[in-house]
């Protein structure tokens, strides 16, 4: 079993900047990928970012060149620097782990962006 911890999120105005952070715990492997997905109200579930292991990452084209994934393998911790932000990027954010067996989540922790 895996357990996710996120923390970070809050209340911000238009233009302003977050830094999520997802802890990780239990029976992790170095080889996992890692990322965060969101949820707006009334939507589904969607990708924001991954990274993998080696420190590939992949952003959804709303978030290119305003959010950048990072990952510290030692510490088994996932960031989400978030810059510029607008009001729809309101929304749940979840962290996540995956390999090919299984696929965990974080409980998400909310942002809101308004002015």
């Amino acid at each position: 079993q895996v357990q996710l911890v996120e923390s970070g999120g809050g209340l911000v105005q238009p233009g302003g900047s977050l830094r999520l952070s997802c802890e990780a715990s239990g029976s992790i492997n170095s080889a996992d990928n890692m990322g965060w997905y969101r949820q707006a109200p009334g939507k589904q579930r969607v990708l924001v970012a991954t990274i993998t292991s080696a420190g590939s990452t992949n952003y959804a084209d709303a978030v290119k060149g305003r959010f950048t994934i990072s990952r510290d393998n030692a510490k088994n911790t996932v960031d989400l620097h978030m810059n510029s932000l607008k009001p729809e990027d309101t929304a749940v954010y979840s962290c996540t782990l995956w390999n090919l067996a299984n696929r965990y989540w974080g409980q998400g922790t909310q942002v809101t962006v308004s002015s």
